[in-house]
């Protein structure tokens, strides 16, 4: 079914993209019924990945090796169909072994042939992370790479063709990077680029570590100095300013490696969220002048509930149980557990995990890549959780504590209570980077996880789930292209919930830019609402499920 939709008086026009067979009907189902018959299949071989990370481990123990790669769910040829990406390390001194980043597109068949060759992201660096967004609001979603050599901004030329711009640019990050995420700060419609920077080491200043005594191990970041991370603010004609001073953002002591920009306190103006490895987290409140105040300590979100720093590494921001406000979730070390930071409003979160199943059943992972998605469509944010330790010996000294280990995927029971659900994914991996996207479009989210030194892992959802949907794609024209920081409100019979339109989050990953609504047995939305950012709303009634809408700004 394709069709325009015009909203009488708004101007609006919304593109339905597609609409399944039994779309509009009604499927009366159990929320619990629903969500056990859904499972995650690995599809990875039969749908043509085949990617190993290359992390360049020679038994130096260098720092850098521990951390491994990030991905990306994107459309990257302009066909609406999620393509894949996933960056990759390379060799400390082999000269023969080259290896590149990955991208994969879609053949819309659920499998995608490797187009990576010629398509100007098949260069070879020791690469971390990767951000989406379309820069310069051309249609064209654009790549920030991440990498120990000095990060990269690629400009998408069409068909899945890439070119380097980072010099004309004026982007000249050459710190230790990690992760990024595209926000418009300032509501001028132009996006902005927040890169979270890690710690100051080299190989030259690389320094001896041991957790034995005799051997050498992995160093802890607390072994070497920190960093600023950056923001580059958009001035236009594809350029950019280092404003990270100026903006307050400025912090020598950070050792970031999460980001999530999200607005915490509902005030139209993005917000900064910056995941610190031992050192306190930052929430940056944004002051709408420019400048940013930083007010993580007042906020409660810093530090642990022990009031020491945490090893803190990927982070997501979503509203899960339908208060209206956006909480936080932050991946941390072994024996420390998720933080699951509710915000409380009035500036202040409280975390609910040690009290809760997502503290226990997250005690003993060391978490990298996280996210909030509704993987049973039933209107709740679930969680899932890419895990695996540092070191391969972890094991001789905390038997407790598993170097590979296998993903955690915590429902939402619909509200503030959460269950594992346990074998949902079953095998052992060194988890790192995570996105969610739905590549084979059939409504519900899917998953990629990118390892350290293995191979990326696709997960198609799979499994009979009779809940209905609808996914919203937004198309800036005032605001930009992309629609990142606008806010989309569902309202039906089974209550009203919402998403913002988001880059970043997870860890140096970046999910797919659409949203996905679960909507359990209602069949259609009574309403829609969309806030674009600087303030505008438009509306839509009766919308029937199981489509993939486009909503243009007017």
């Amino acid at each position: 079914m394709n069709s325009l939709i015009y909203a009488a008086g708004l101007g609006l026009i919304v593109t339905s993209l597609s609409c399944l067979p039994g779309c509009g009907s009604i499927s009366p189902t159990r929320e619990n019924s629903a969500a056990a018959s859904v499972r995650f299949s690995d599809v990875t071989a039969q749908a043509g990945i085949h990617f190993e990370h290359n992390s360049g481990a020679e038994g130096k123990k260098w720092l850098p090796e521990t951390l491994g790669p990030g991905c990306a769910f994107f459309d990257a040829d302009g066909d609406g169909w999620l393509d894949i990406l996933i960056v990759n390390g390379r060799n400390w001194s082999d000269k023969n072994r080259h290896t590149t980043a990955a991208l994969y597109r879609n053949k819309h068949d659920g499998t995608f042939e490797d187009i990576t060759k010629g398509s100007g992201l098949d260069f070879e660096a020791y690469s971390l992370g990767v951000a989406i967004g379309d820069y310069d609001n051309d249609g064209r979603d654009d790549v920030y790479i991440t990498a120990l050599e000095g990060d990269r901004l690629f400009h998408n030329e069409g068909g899945g063709h890439f070119r380097d711009v980072t010099a004309v640019a004026g982007i000249h990050n050459a710190n230790f990077a990690t992760s990024a995420a595209w926000l418009d700060y300032d509501n001028d419609g132009k996006l902005d680029l927040f890169v979270a920077n890690y710690v100051q080491w080299t190989p030259q200043a690389d320094l001896w570590c041991s957790m034995d005594g005799t051997t050498k191990s992995y160093c802890t970041p607390e072994s070497y100095k920190g960093t600023s991370s950056r923001l580059y603010r958009n001035i236009g004609n594809g350029q950019f300013a280092d404003v990270t001073e100026t903006a307050g953002l400025g912090d020598p002591n950070g050792k970031s490696l999460g980001v999530a920009a999200f607005d915490y306190d509902g005030d139209g103006w993005t917000d900064l969220f910056v995941a610190n490895d031992t050192q306190p987290n930052k929430l940056y409140h944004n002051l709408k002048n420019g400048r940013f105040e930083e007010v993580g300590l007042a906020a409660g979100v810093a530090f642990g509930e022990d009031g020491v720093a945490r090893a803190a590494m990927g982070v997501d921001a979503a509203d899960y149980d339908r208060s209206g406000r956006p909480h936080l979730l932050v991946g941390n070390f072994s024996n420390q557990m998720l933080s699951l930071y509710h915000n409380e409003g009035h500036g202040l979160f409280l975390d609910e995990a040690p009290k809760s199943e997502v503290g226990r059943a997250s005690l003993l992972k060391l978490t990298f890549g996280l996210f909030f998605f509704d993987y049973d469509l039933d209107g709740f944010a679930d969680i899932l959780t890419a895990n695996g330790h540092l070191d391969p010996e972890i094991e001789h000294i905390q038997p407790k504590v598993r170097y590979r280990q296998t993903p955690l995927l915590l429902r939402n029971r619909g509200g503030r209570s959460f269950e594992e659900i346990a074998n949902a994914f079953t095998t052992p991996m060194v988890g790192r980077g995570m996105a969610y996207g739905d590549y084979d479009r059939d409504g519900d989210l899917d998953v990629l996880i990118a390892t350290n030194n293995g191979p990326a892992f696709l997960y198609r959802n799979d499994g009979g789930n009779t809940n209905h949907w609808l996914t919203v794609k937004l198309e800036g024209t005032r605001s930009n292209r992309d629609g990142i920081g606008a806010v989309v409100r569902v309202n039906s019979p089974g209550g009203a919930q919402w998403q913002a339109v988001h880059s970043g989050s997870s860890y140096c990953s970046s999910s797919q830019l659409q949203l996905t609504f679960g909507l359990g047995p209602d069949d259609k939305a009574s309403s829609i609402e969309v806030d674009w950012p600087g303030g505008e709303r438009e509306t839509l009634r009766d919308v029937h499920a199981g489509q993939n809408l486009l909503i243009r700004q007017p």
